[in-house]
């Protein structure tokens, strides 16, 4: 059977090379979307997610620190990119040190995966990388539900260039059906010996052997002050082929990130009588039930307080569904009229 005839018998076409319908699993893998902050710097001394939605920070013990930004330097056909810049280099590795960058999929967003059957599909993952000078990192699958990983070595240069991993099937164990983490791919950039000192075997499906995770003779991104890594145009999907990035609308993918993590504020003027309530209704429903915060300043910076007529208004109780966000104050019987302003986060995150 010819490609052509294969991608129909799918229902999909190909125009000039690019193929149809809905392939990446991935989501911001352009780092289009980063509804936090466009900068963040001091990072490696906690996890999160700081900058580009979806694209959380994994850590142990590690000194190293450096500066996150979504920046506008990607390859053709790609505007935004994830910089990291080392500010804080860590050359002493101790064996429990690691630095990530991952994101995870919900198991009922990897089923067509087919794991844990004997149709079980290849993954492909790809995705364009640059830094400062040749290094070279490890990416890793992990299969959460059942504790496998698969991991493979890959290459960055001082040029743009594509990285495309094609990681073998697992047949033996799948994936929940649910709302949970079960599929995440990690970008390991820093690690102790604890994670290299075993024998590393590349795309090979195995229980997590935890000195076996890392490839041999990597490069740790905190060597240097100088070092960088830039990544955009990240793509996971099924199959042994590597297919053109999938770009999606700005507001699709907003949209799947919002799902997860969502932000915005509100100004309303009310009589509050004794007991002054604010709802929002979220744009997208969430995963799950987040955890709602409300802030005084655009900066979020303190949970908790709200703007009221020019002052503060503390000790808010905040509560949250999977729709809508709900604050509550007891004013203590002050009935005047007031202006309230604040901002919000509500987040879902795997």
């Amino acid at each position: 059977m010819t490609k052509a005839a294969e991608l129909a018998k799918w229902g999909e076409v190909t125009t000039n090379g690019q193929v149809s319908g809905r392939r990446n699993i991935i989501i911001n893998g352009a780092m289009n979307v980063a509804q936090r902050s466009a900068s963040v710097t001091g990072i490696g001394a906690a996890d999160g997610y700081f900058t580009c939605d979806r694209w959380g920070v994994y850590q142990g013990s590690t000194a190293g620190r450096l500066t996150m930004t979504q920046t506008a330097d990607g390859p053709s056909g790609f505007a935004n990119c994830m910089k990291l810049d080392c500010t804080t280099a860590d050359t002493s590795i101790a064996a429990g040190e690691f630095f990530i960058l991952r994101q995870s999929l919900e198991g009922q967003d990897v089923q067509q995966l087919k794991y844990g059957t004997s149709d079980a599909e290849k993954i492909t993952v790809s995705f364009y990388v640059k830094g400062n000078a040749s290094a070279k990192y490890t990416c890793e699958l992990q299969n959460n539900d059942n504790t496998r990983t698969i991991a493979q070595t890959f290459d960055v240069t001082t040029s743009w260039s594509r990285v495309v991993l094609t990681f073998n099937a697992d047949t033996s164990q799948g994936f929940d059906d649910d709302n949970a983490i079960s599929l995440t791919m990690l970008l390991w950039l820093h690690a102790g010996s604890n994670f290299t000192g075993g024998t590393f075997v590349s795309n090979t499906w195995a229980d997590t052997v935890t000195n076996k995770r890392v490839g041999d003779s990597v490069t740790s991104f905190f060597d240097s002050t100088d070092r960088t890594f830039f990544i955009t145009g990240v793509q996971m999907e099924v199959g042994s082929q590597a297919t053109p990035f999938e770009h999606r609308s700005f507001g699709e993918e907003l949209a799947l990130c919002e799902r997860y993590y969502e932000e915005g504020d509100m100004s309303i003027r009310s009589s509050v009588n004794t007991v002054a309530r604010l709802a929002v209704q979220y744009r997208v429903e969430k995963r799950a039930v987040p955890t709602f915060l409300v802030y005084y300043d655009s900066n979020k910076t303190t949970d908790g307080v709200v703007n009221r007529g020019n002052s503060e208004l503390t000790g808010c109780a905040e509560s949250s569904t999977v729709n809508f966000g709900n604050w509550e104050k007891n004013t203590g019987g002050n009935t005047d009229s007031a202006d309230f302003a604040w901002y919000w986060t509500a987040s879902a995150e795997l």
